[in-house]
């Protein structure tokens, strides 16, 4: 697919792809977010380079996607609910997004996208993984795909979002967080393509299975769905930014750059209910 105001390099046959010939601390034109919006349906997750960017220009870039979304446990800083800081350091006790995961995936309009931007990255290490939930989709067998019909699963951020905080030493509060069931199958409302839409950290159960046959199909498809041939793997460099689709890509952080810092913030724009 031919781009006139973008330039966009494939990464993996199946997900990803590098942007150049964009600077988000500008305004964009109307091309180039239409073309930015054909290229993310294309690979899923696109990577930008040396695109320092203030929190406004963040946040607009965000909203030509749609309306920014404000977390459920992590408010953003004054004035700014809908930037979720990113940061770990020496004193850090967990880093966010550890497992793999797609974000907020308990809410019942869960977010269809997320744009996180690095401006202090490790010399080495702390790379991000994501992995294509329509290819790990389409690799499952026909009859695996005929099982898993019309099938829905619980979403909870409750066990994640305590456990995080009990980490971070914030106290318990009583906040109820989101709930939600969805299918395990979900259709993207704009490429219409299938993929399988479970994650090992929000997803606590299959709905209306017996236990340990819905834990088992849980726990196959958590593993099968992160395989490395459905995986690109992003090395950050200082300003890079990740722009990744949450309707058809997992993702994970790699912690192993303990003790130095990598730091910075995301912007997540809303979605709708998955079917």
């Amino acid at each position: 697919m031919g781009y006139e105001s973008i330039d966009v390099s494939p990464m993996t046959p199946r997900i990803g792809a590098e942007v150049a010939g964009v600077t988000l601390a500008n305004p964009l034109s109307n091309r180039q977010v239409e073309e930015l919006h054909q290229a993310l349906a294309e690979h899923q997750v696109l990577f930008l380079r040396d695109q320092p960017m203030d929190v406004d220009a963040h946040k607009r870039f965000g909203r030509y996607f749609g309306e920014l979304h404000i977390h459920p446990s992590t408010p953003g800083p004054d004035g700014h609910p809908e930037i979720l800081p990113i940061h770990a350091d020496a004193n850090s006790r967990r880093i966010a997004g550890e497992y793999w995961h797609s974000d907020v995936s308990c809410d019942e309009e869960p977010p269809a996208a997320s744009i996180l931007y690095l401006h202090t990255v490790p010399p080495v290490g702390g790379d991000t993984l994501f992995a294509s939930q329509y290819a790990a989709y389409e690799a499952l067998s026909p009859r695996m795909k005929s099982y898993l019909e019309g099938l829905t699963a619980t979403h909870s951020g409750d066990h994640v979002y305590r456990r995080n905080n009990a980490l971070m030493g914030i106290k318990e509060t009583g906040k109820t967080y989101p709930r939600a069931s969805h299918p395990v199958v979900r259709t993207h409302p704009v490429t219409k393509r299938k993929a399988l839409y479970v994650n090992g950290d929000f997803t606590t159960h299959i709905d209306g299975l017996p236990r340990e046959e819905g834990r088992a199909v849980l726990e196959f498809l958590c593993e099968f769905a992160t395989r490395e041939e459905f995986q690109v793997r992003f090395r950050w460099q200082p300003h890079s930014v990740a722009f990744w689709d949450n309707r058809c890509v997992q993702h994970q952080a790699l912690w192993d750059y303990y003790p130095q810092t990598r730091s910075g913030r995301r912007v997540t724009i809303k979605g709708d209910r998955p079917f």
